[in-house]
């Protein structure tokens, strides 16, 4: 059988990237592992919701299945980021107390140096961000983030499908067995039936005919020729589905199904132990195959 060089996406990766621009820095780390649907998890600082919108869009345009975590962190170095105010009715009414105890005959030693001294008499404040410029970066740190988890999860495909490969190249072959072996089993039965029916008539005439409807019988019930033309059909069209560059987890899953049905009726109408041994061969390798695809998008 030939195969092409496959395309295929692992669903375990990692991927970091990082943005910054005018003190402000922003960095995003992906990590991925396996799951039947695309599972977000969002694991940002607080007040960052307003990001996930823009991430979950970023990640849906280029990956379908896996659960992916997110994780952000968020540096602001700029300069001028905080603003100072002063409580000016506060500062007053120091000023007030001070005159009143002067009056009184106090020491006036109350100077600007003593009041800034004074809790809440001037004020720190962080400088309101800018949610569009933290937007942006996050977008272009997710970008960079994406590539390098696609490209890991995609090195990683590669390894999967060539294994895949070589495990449905060892179907093929073990069908070719089962086909070959299949038109040998009605001549065996057939020997089989005349020597039990010799030996029950112990030298009498054999009825010819009668062990021709028998064979007739057993070959229509035990004919295995269908689902051996299904299962080449099914090994084929893993090779089609591999080649292409795009999500194929849900159809190879699908077809491994349809794949293991026809090993399973195989079974069930075989009446011979070397067809019989093959199908639990294949059995094994076509579950090995299942797990396998689960891991691919």
């Amino acid at each position: 059988m030939g195969y092409m060089l496959f395309a295929g996406v692992h669903m375990t990766g990692y991927g970091k990237g990082i943005a910054e621009r005018d003190g402000r820095k922003v960095t995003i780390e992906f990590k991925s592992v396996n799951h039947r649907f695309l599972d977000i998890l969002f694991k940002l600082p607080r007040n960052f919701q307003f990001v996930e919108d823009a991430l979950r869009k970023l990640i849906g345009e280029r990956i379908t299945r896996g659960h992916v975590e997110v994780y952000l962190s968020y540096e602001d170095n700029r300069e001028n980021k905080t603003t100072i105010s002063i409580n000016e009715e506060l500062a007053k009414a120091y000023l007030d107390a001070r005159t009143t105890l002067v009056k009184m005959g106090y020491d006036d030693n109350l100077g600007v140096a003593e009041l800034l001294k004074i809790p809440d008499i001037v004020k720190q404040t962080a400088t309101e961000d800018d949610e569009e410029i933290i937007r942006t970066l996050v977008v272009e740190a997710g970008e960079l983030a994406l590539d390098g988890l696609i490209a890991m999860r995609r090195t990683e495909g590669k390894k999967l499908i060539e294994d895949l490969k070589n495990k449905l190249t060892v179907i093929e072959s073990e069908v070719q067995a089962i086909a070959t072996r299949a038109p040998l089993v009605a001549s065996a039965y057939r020997e089989k039936l005349i020597a039990r029916v010799s030996e029950a008539l112990q030298g009498s005439e054999i009825d010819e005919q009668r062990i021709a409807q028998e064979v007739t019988f057993f070959i229509d019930k035990s004919n295995i020729d269908e689902e051996l033309t299904r299962l080449r059909g099914h090994i084929a069209h893993y090779a089609e589905i591999m080649a292409v560059d795009e999500p194929i987890g849900k159809k190879l899953d699908f077809l491994t199904q349809e794949t293991n049905r026809e090993v399973n009726t195989i079974g069930s109408k075989s009446n011979d132990a070397i067809i019989t041994k093959s199908v639990l061969f294949l059995k094994n390798q076509v579950e090995m195959v299942r797990e396998q695809v689960q891991n691919l998008e």
